[in-house]
């Protein structure tokens, strides 16, 4: 196995051994063709079906349950990012957009709350067995979750207003009305803000859960308090399925905490076609 340490704007040690690339803590495309190299060396041409190929299959094998890479390597490739939730998006985004899933995936969280790090079952595990884990660990595929702006989900997602207010939009998973709101003038304490996208450990593929709380922080006064990141789940209100489709006014999407830069008015969240090779423990 050829192992590859990423790291991601932060400068804790690595064994001396390990191949390693320094990259910002939300690395760019540029700082990630190394990627494409690396994955080059390993598989120079892949003889699976395209996506093209796979989407134009008769039957939905491919969106079941989560499948192992085809791809014939007898010595993979392992790429273990040591960084925020934002930086394993932005890696899991690389390799879906070059095509390159077979890349198995460790993770080593540098923040103190990483959703990833729930979802991928190494939440408390001490820094040193995540490394461990990263290195040595097994795989497991997980199904990907990706945007239509082709942004991967690596622990979390959400669509909400951009001013922060209630909501005025659909919110649909598969054929399922998740929320369907229409905000008014006032905020409430408690009231329909948006909706929370987070990926399964197998089929379908997602949950959608309406938020009952602003996803963004509120200033102080407001409320008196201020929100995390990403609201609070109302009760009762989740969806599976294979995409989350939302329209509405002035929609802010968010992926591991990184915001699109300007609002929209309709977005869908949907499982890629490939699954994800991701090293667990």
């Amino acid at each position: 196995m050829r192992l590859v340490v990423l790291r991601c704007g932060t400068d804790i040690a690595v064994s001396p051994s390990t191949q390693l690339i320094d990259v910002g803590a939300v690395p760019t495309r540029q700082e990630l063709k190394a990627l494409d190299s690396l994955a080059a060396e390993v598989l120079p041409e892949d003889p699976t079906p395209s996506l093209a190929e796979i989407a134009a299959q008769p039957d939905v094998a491919h969106l079941g349950t989560p499948q192992y890479a085809p791809q014939p390597i007898s010595d993979p490739l392992r790429v273990v990012v040591v960084g925020s939730d934002a930086a394993l998006s932005a890696v899991l985004t690389r390799l879906m957009r070059a095509d390159t899933m077979w890349v198995e995936v460790g993770f080593v969280p540098t923040t103190g709350d990483s959703p990833t790090a729930d979802y991928w079952g190494i939440t408390n595990l001490s820094i040193e067995e995540q490394f461990d884990c990263a290195a040595s660990g097994r795989v497991r595929p997980l199904p990907l979750i990706r945007d239509d702006a082709a942004t991967a989900v690596a622990g979390r997602a959400s669509v909400s207003d951009w001013e922060n207010r209630e909501l005025t939009a659909e919110i649909i998973v598969d054929d399922d009305v998740l929320a369907r709101h229409q905000s008014g003038r006032r905020i409430p304490r408690t009231g329909v803000f948006g909706a929370r996208v987070q990926p399964l450990v197998d089929a379908p593929g997602l949950a959608g859960f309406v938020l009952d709380t602003p996803v963004m922080p509120m200033r102080r006064g407001l409320f008196g308090r201020f929100e995390n990141e990403y609201g609070s789940i109302a009760e009762g209100s989740r969806l599976v399925g294979r995409a989350l489709q939302a329209g509405g006014e002035s929609l802010r999407v968010m992926v591991d905490g990184v915001s699109r830069k300007r609002p929209v008015e309709r977005v869908t969240f949907y499982r890629h076609l490939r699954d994800a090779q991701v090293v667990q423990p």
